[in-house]
């Protein structure tokens, strides 16, 4: 089993530090390593038996698969995200490019592909829609427009907290319209090809959310990400958590797993430390929450703290983003001997995804409304070197938690005979939709396991199994309480919530909180991103 961070006992943390952070996921680890970076002790709490959070990996009967990092955008090309995770990681994480066509399509009958490069990807849908040439112009222009100013867009995410709100109210006049329109909005204004729309939208389970319910701005921060292609950690998503760790460590911090926090502790207004679900209290100079919003403030946060600063409020402006079902699946063989590309496939029944999205809600048995295939397998180059003969596939659909939420509460594997015969119809079912696409993995098959809402809300603690952190609605957006910093003095909010979601959000989550907290030294971040330099240790590729 391939864990990260250090079990949590009585007696192996210090007495305080100069941050505790609440969950390793990447927004986490990043705002952690950060710091570490600037020579703070940093103490990362993880609730999991293995750091990482959504970037985690898992074995099973022989077998590895990754729970959320199925492929990152900008990591083959000199970007700000590439540098963050290089200065984070000291250069110890390494990217494995994915083929040129990242993602298949499908819609209906049609297929198209998703081609690295913004002409590639053009030319690729001009090849199928001929005569929406324009449209398709004026679209991958808008894209890059709209996901050109999320530098202004989250710009007072980095800001003290009544700076950025007077940032947030004054923002609308600084950035494109569109920012504040819904997907199918702006999309029906370009084309009224609905075929079209419903291709261009092809990445939406990247987010979780239809068109005419997600943000176009969260839209185009998911397509521009990958218009140069996707990458793929070398060795599994896991190396991520355990090349950033040792960088805590040598600042003298550490992450620690099997660290469940019960209650932040507030002191006279200020957030001195946590209290742990053994009773033990952890001290420090700043607390850092990456566990959501949700989890921060409704559970985590004490009940007269929440109803002092409105969050009972707040958080009913909000919701949890969309669960989901996975299915994991072992096969014999290797990718090349399997036939096994490193593309990921989106597969849709039509072009009509509300549609398809309700007709599933209303009826389980209703065609999966979206259905994404990923190789982890195919993807990671030192695969066959660490499970010679063998690969890996995963299938994810979305799965309602109310589908669900009768076994809310109960132990993992313990469920009883009416959730595992819902279980196993879902795992036959993906099985199913998995060798249409791939029919010689019928016979190969060794091993297949399926996770539902259940499993993302026991093992990650997220609410009603939600794995994208807060929807990414155009009202999302418009909060300016979801900030770093929040009105409590010394406790801060990272990860997905302050940003977006994705590795990619959340890492830039990490960012933006760090320099929040540094207040009038916040440019030290990007200075120390700017002034890194791989050494001759590192090899990093990244131009100094």
């Amino acid at each position: 089993m391939k864990r990260t961070g250090r079990r949590y006992r009585n007696g192996r943390a210090e007495g305080h530090y100069d941050a505790i952070v609440i969950g390793s996921g990447i927004g986490g680890l990043c705002n952690a390593a950060l710091l570490s970076k600037m020579g703070k002790r940093v103490c990362v709490l993880e609730q999991h038996y293995t750091a990482g959070g959504f970037t985690h990996s898992y074995e099973r009967e022989g077998f590895e698969w990754d729970v959320g990092v199925h492929y990152i955008g900008e990591m083959n090309k000199p970007s700000m995200l590439k540098r963050l995770f290089d200065v984070i990681s000291d250069g110890q994480l390494k990217w494995a490019d994915m083929d040129p066509v990242y993602d298949r399509i499908t819609v209906g009958e049609r297929t198209v592909d998703f081609v690295a490069g913004k002409k590639n990807l053009a030319d690729s849908l001009k090849a199928h829609f001929p005569d929406e040439a324009d449209a398709i112009d004026a679209y991958i222009a808008l894209v890059s427009k709209v996901a050109g100013s999320a530098q202004k867009f989250y710009a007072g995410k980095a800001m003290p907290r009544l700076a950025g709100k007077a940032f947030h109210a004054i923002r609308p006049l600084l950035v494109p319209k569109e920012c504040f329109m819904t997907v199918r909005e702006v999309l029906e204004g370009l084309t009224k090809n609905q075929e079209l729309i419903g291709v261009l939208v092809g990445q939406w389970g990247d987010y979780g959310m239809v068109p005419s319910e997600a943000s176009f701005m969260m839209h185009t921060s998911v397509v521009k990400h990958y218009f140069n292609g996707g990458s793929y950690p070398v060795g599994g998503s896991w190396k991520m958590a355990d090349t950033i760790i040792p960088v805590i460590r040598a600042a003298g911090g550490e992450v620690f797993t099997y660290a469940k926090v019960k209650e932040i502790l507030i002191e006279k207004g200020r957030a001195t430390g946590v209290v742990m679900d053994n009773g033990d209290v952890l001290r420090a100079d700043a607390i850092v929450s990456d566990a959501g919003a949700s989890i921060t403030f409704n559970s985590l946060l004490p009940e007269a703290e929440r109803q002092r600063y409105g969050y009972a409020k707040h958080m009913q402006k909000v919701k949890p983003s969309a669960a989901h079902l996975c299915l994991y699946a072992g096969f014999k063989g290797t990718a090349k001997e399997l036939g096994i590309p490193r593309t990921n496939f989106w597969i849709y029944p039509s072009a009509d995804h509300e549609g398809n999205v309700a007709r599933y809600q209303a009826d389980k048995n209703a065609p999966f409304p979206m259905l994404y295939i990923s190789f982890p397998s195919a993807k990671d180059p030192e695969w066959d070197a660490n499970y010679p003969g063998k690969s890996t596939v995963e299938v994810l659909s979305f799965g309602p938690w109310e589908w669900f939420s009768k076994w809310d509460g109960t132990t993992w594997n313990q469920r009883g005979e009416e959730y595992e015969t819902l279980k196993e119809n879902f795992r036959l079912r993906l099985l199913d939709e998995l060798y249409k696409q791939m029919p010689q993995l019928k016979d190969a098959l060794v091993y297949a396991e399926l996770s539902t809402p259940l499993s993302t809300a026991w093992f990650q603690m997220n609410a009603k199994g939600e794995i994208y952190g807060l929807d990414h609605d155009v009202q999302r957006f418009k909060q300016d309480w979801l900030h770093p910093v929040t009105p409590i003095k010394g406790l801060y909010l990272t990860g997905q919530d302050v940003v977006s979601g994705g590795v990619g959000g959340a890492l830039v989550g990490g960012m933006m909180t760090t320099s929040a907290m540094l207040g009038k030294d916040a440019l030290k971040v990007m200075k120390l991103l700017k002034e890194w330099r791989p050494t001759e240790a590192t090899g990093s590729a990244v131009p100094g």
